[in-house]
């Protein structure tokens, strides 16, 4: 009997996504092969751990976890052949970083979907924010486009419709208040918060840090299931992998209730399975 799996298939080509079905063989023996998987938070690989230990067993699949400290090596390091697969980022940032650097990354599967939140130290409502302030947000251009689409959904800032989902600072086009918007990599912006009025946060970085949810101001998902699909996050391989037996046995494991409950757990209830 073959059990089917709903995969996303991630081509950019005009930055085009399409799904696909594949079938993945229940009885395919799989003991004794080793996986390794890039994650970029103590976070996810604490989710991924749980994962690991019904890989082993079950299938008798070894998952080698590599965490990483930044968004910028898990990429690079899936491509050049370091790790077999990475799960880390949402669908906008893989097409945006094969199109920055000519890369053939895939999404084979969804993970979950996270909130974007803005914290601070120093006001307690977005209405608080003086003149000239310093709000930081992520340097990458899918987070920080979000990031800025976040602050208008909150009424702080305009933007340019036709910068779509990926407007850039220059790309504002209202700030009554002067904000001052300082662009660090996604690991940085925890620290930063003595620094400026507001960071806007990737979960996992805001989970890792151990951020209470007093000091979120804003979140962009209240109604975390209308984000656009553009904002799941996936588990990604090389291209020539994307039908890989082993790797698609990875997505089912992890495409679990097992998982949603481990989600549900570690997130404290803010991330939701997307499969």
């Amino acid at each position: 009997m073959k059990k089917f799996i709903k995969v996303l298939l991630a081509t950019v080509v005009f930055g085009s996504l399409s799904s696909i079905s594949v079938f993945a063989e229940d009885k395919e023996d799989f003991s004794g092969q080793t996986v390794s998987i890039g994650v970029a938070s103590e976070y996810e690989e604490e989710v991924w751990k749980s994962v690991a230990d019904r890989a082993t067993e079950e299938e008798g699949i070894k998952i080698k976890l590599v965490l990483f400290s930044d968004y910028v090596q898990p990429n690079i390091s899936l491509s050049d052949g370091s790790i077999d697969l990475n799960a880390f980022q949402h669908v906008e940032f893989l097409n945006e970083w094969n199109q920055e650097n000519k890369g053939d990354l895939v999404s084979i599967g969804y993970t979950y979907v996270a909130p974007l939140k803005v914290y601070s130290e120093k006001i307690t409502s977005l209405d608080q924010l003086k003149e000239g302030d310093k709000i930081a947000i992520p340097n990458d251009a899918t987070n920080g486009g979000r990031a800025l689409l976040a602050l208008e959904q909150a009424g702080i800032i305009e933007v340019d419709d036709e910068a779509g989902v990926l407007p850039e600072v220059s790309d504002i086009t209202e700030n009554e208040l002067k904000l001052i918007f300082e662009e660090l990599d996604a690991a940085q912006l925890v620290p930063s918060l003595p620094d400026v009025a507001a960071a806007v946060i990737n979960n996992n970085f805001a989970n890792d840090a151990g951020l209470e949810e007093d000091k979120v101001i804003f979140n962009d998902a209240e109604d975390i299931e209308k984000l656009p699909d553009s904002y799941k996050n996936i588990i990604a391989s090389r291209a020539e992998d994307s039908k890989n037996p082993l790797y698609l046995k990875i997505v089912e494991l992890y495409q679990s209730e097992q998982t949603s409950k481990k989600l549900a757990e570690i997130s404290k209830g803010s991330d939701l399975p997307a499969w």
